[in-house]
């Protein structure tokens, strides 16, 4: 059976988390068909360990999903060769037109699935983003941030973007809790009310997003994916930024108003970090 979106989440030690993050998934009802598979790489190499999927809490969000007619596949890939590599694999499980890579530590409120497939159809670009948001941030606003804030207004368009350009500014706009400030900005508030229909969204551009990122999946393929994970250290990151950009050196790309990802905040489960793939590796 085919489905509209393979939700694919890489998770390690986040049992908690990911019970959570699987949560929000059940509440995407009335949106796109989905799929959804969990790359565990939790405990020791050798899988002796408990998954992180291995809770009551994480296994009774499962039932749900299935309950619901939504097929989830829970996998432990191990040994660990590093996040770009947990990645690759995940994008190798994808059968469905898009993929939704979805961090373990993000809950996404209802409608946020359908709001961005909707988005991906009409926009017919490469990816588009819901930047996860840190509601601790609610009240520091950062209006200096804000002001790199730009619609995609006449069609979105390929665009290459350099380390160190004004582009590459844009980042700003995903942190702390920019993103809800923005919407509200822009009468895309959803407190008191109803959440944001699917048909109810702006389109802005980005250097990357963190956390929710909806690819076409043809396109991510053509962009080589995340098949670079060979050529990088396993402790390297920013995996995640150098696929995106390379997507939209090729398709296009847009962030998406309002985000409804909203992310747990918890400690990384990647303290050791290399250097960044952006600087690793070419567009």
């Amino acid at each position: 059976m085919t489905h509209d979106v393979d939700v694919l989440i890489p998770t390690r030690n986040r049992s908690v988390e990911l019970a959570t993050t699987l949560a929000g998934l059940a509440a995407q009802v009335g949106g796109p068909s989905f799929r959804v598979v969990v790359s565990d790489q939790s405990g020791p190499d050798d899988g002796s360990g408990p998954a992180s999927f291995d809770t009551p809490s994480a296994a009774a969000m499962v039932r749900v999903l299935r309950q619901r007619g939504v097929p989830v596949e829970l996998l432990r890939h191990l040994p660990r060769r590093g996040i770009a590599e947990q990645r690759a694999f995940l994008l190798s499980c994808a059968q469905a037109d898009a993929v939704l890579f979805l961090d373990d530590d993000v809950w996404l409120e209802p409608g946020v699935l359908a709001r961005l497939h909707t988005a991906l159809r009409t926009l017919r670009c490469g990816l588009v983003a819901a930047a996860m948001q840190g509601l601790s941030h609610v009240d520091d606003h950062r209006p200096a941030e804000r002001a790199h804030y730009a619609e995609w207004s006449d069609g979105v368009r390929p665009e290459r973007i350099e380390k160190g350009s004004a582009a590459w500014e844009r980042w700003r706009l995903g942190n702390a809790a920019n993103g809800v400030h923005l919407a509200e900005s822009l009468g895309l508030d959803a407190r008191g009310g109803p959440f944001p229909a699917a048909s109810t969204w702006r389109a802005y551009r980005i250097a990357w997003a963190a956390g929710c990122v909806l690819f076409d999946r043809e396109a991510l393929v053509e962009a080589g994916g995340f098949d670079f994970w060979r050529e990088v250290p396993e402790n390297a990151h920013g995996e995640d930024v150098l696929v995106q950009q390379r997507v939209m050196a090729r398709r296009g790309g847009a962030g998406i108003l309002p985000s409804g990802a909203y992310h747990q905040e918890s400690e990384t489960t990647l303290p050791d970090r290399g250097a960044s793939a952006v600087d690793l590796r070419s567009l």
